[in-house]
């Protein structure tokens, strides 16, 4: 295969440099926080200061800096770059079924294991997991081209912050459960600190406003305007693609009709949120941070935003390529790239495949309620499925693992309550059986309009 570019160039290499050397002293200032407040580590039975692991960290990220500063002269004979073999696993592992799977699974193992995450030297940690994977990966030409785009940079910048604040948050919650089981007092009631508006919070936030100026202002010098020739219907951008917040509704696209996705879906999504607090009988953890008072909110919530809205809109702007074909993070976006895809109804694997039998089909000139018999048959398979999952599992959800919810919420708000987790657990249902038995519909009535 004909290599089409150069992966590194000596403004690359360059450029690294300094975000290496950013990196150096982020790591200086934590070596003297950890000089400050850390102690000694276990190592083959003698006790060595944990500075000193951080301070070898810090002089290797300042000679990777020096090699990258004054190593861009040869491009091509340049070593510091992502292996192969890494790229390789990352395409490989870059199909939708095992990035949803890792996305889930990611989701689990942080609330699993959050009291050791939220630890400060745990975060730091993976914060600089983080940012050497990121600058090893801008070693990759084609990786380099889709998180450089102007429109992709903050998306990027977007994906750091929400780890920020889901780790500040889940750090706030462990410690206020600690002190509750201490009985000591809230973290919110123990710094609940009271300050004048004038002048204090109007210092505060003029000084946020002149520095947000400032960084706006900088970045649109920095980086260009993505903007492109006028609209023509006659040429249309391949892949053509949403703003990135409305990436997920876009991805949804690909699993249901657009009335489906574009208009029952985000309407249960809005009336959910406002029936929120009429259905909530959990009174505790209002105002202060908590897990173990507020466990099955947190967890529904956080499923339904990480793995199901900020993984989407990951899987849409990073993996998505021409024809919206999936595409690794380190493979070309070729538009000649084709994906069979034999998706099938519901009502086909039942009638063709498991019976053997050809779907009923109501004769020509048949008046209107044989045409809607004929349907009724053809598609009662599918009619029955959707059936059973609204109206038969919530009385089962509420004799079993959500019994506990029914006695306290009563017949109607539990009711509510189980339609919307139903509703929101009808996208990975169906982004799973696309995937894995490449069904298209459960239900398809072309006739009218309606496909679930």
């Amino acid at each position: 295969m004909l290599t089409h570019h150069p992966d590194l160039t000596a403004s690359v290499i360059y450029g690294l440099g300094w975000v290496y050397l950013l990196l150096f002293f982020m790591n200086a200032a934590w070596v003297w926080r950890s000089y400050a407040v850390d102690g000694s580590v276990k190592l083959f039975g003698q006790d060595v200061p944990a500075v000193s692991f951080w301070a070898i960290y810090a002089a290797m990220l300042l000679m990777v800096a020096t090699a990258h500063l004054t190593g861009s002269n040869t491009p091509g004979m340049f070593l510091l770059r992502m292996p192969d073999f890494v790229k390789d696993g990352f395409n490989a592992a870059s199909n939708p079924v095992t990035f949803f799977a890792l996305s889930t699974i990611l989701f689990v193992l942080v609330i699993w294991l959050r009291e050791w995450l939220v630890k400060p030297t745990v975060g730091w940690l993976l914060l600089n997991l983080a940012c050497l994977y990121l600058a090893l990966s801008m070693t990759d030409y084609d990786f380099r081209q889709i998180v450089g785009k102007p429109d992709n940079v903050p998306i990027v910048a977007m994906l750091f912050i929400v780890g920020f604040f889901t780790w500040l948050s889940f750090s706030r919650a462990v410690d206020n459960d600690h002190r509750r089981a201490a009985g000591r007092p809230l973290f919110e009631q123990e710094k609940n600190e009271k300050v004048l508006v004038w002048p204090d919070l109007v210092y505060t936030e003029l000084i946020c406003m002149v520095v947000v100026t400032v960084v706006l202002v900088a970045w649109g010098i920095v980086l260009q305007a993505p903007l492109e020739e006028p609209a023509s219907a006659a040429k249309t951008p391949n892949p053509s693609k949403a703003p990135w917040y409305f990436l997920g509704l876009q991805e949804m696209l690909v699993y249901y009709d657009p009335w489906m996705a574009g208009v029952v879906l985000p309407s249960m999504i809005l009336v959910g949120l406002m029936a929120i607090p009429y259905i909530d009988f959990n009174k505790l953890g209002n105002g202060y941070y908590t897990y173990k008072e507020r466990k099955f909110a947190i967890i529904t919530f956080m499923f339904g935003f990480l793995p199901l809205w900020v993984s989407m809109i990951v899987l849409g702007t990073f993996l998505r390529g021409p024809n919206w074909n999936f595409f690794g993070p380190y493979e070309y976006w070729d538009v000649h790239k084709l994906e069979l895809l034999n998706n099938v109804n519901l009502s086909e694997m039942f009638w063709l495949d498991l019976l053997q039998r050809p779907l009923p089909i109501a004769p020509a000139g048949s008046d209107l309620l044989t045409q809607i018999g004929y349907i009724l048959l053809r598609e009662g398979v599918g009619i029955i499925a959707v059936l059973a999952y609204l109206f038969l599992l919530p009385p089962i959800m509420a004799v079993t693992i959500f019994r506990k919810f029914y006695l306290k919420m009563g017949f109607i708000r539990f009711l509510v309550l189980s339609n919307l987790l139903l509703f929101m657990a009808a996208l990975p249902i169906k982004m799973l059986l696309r995937w894995t038995v490449t069904l298209k519909y459960i239900v398809a009535i072309p006739e009218w309009f309606l496909n679930i």
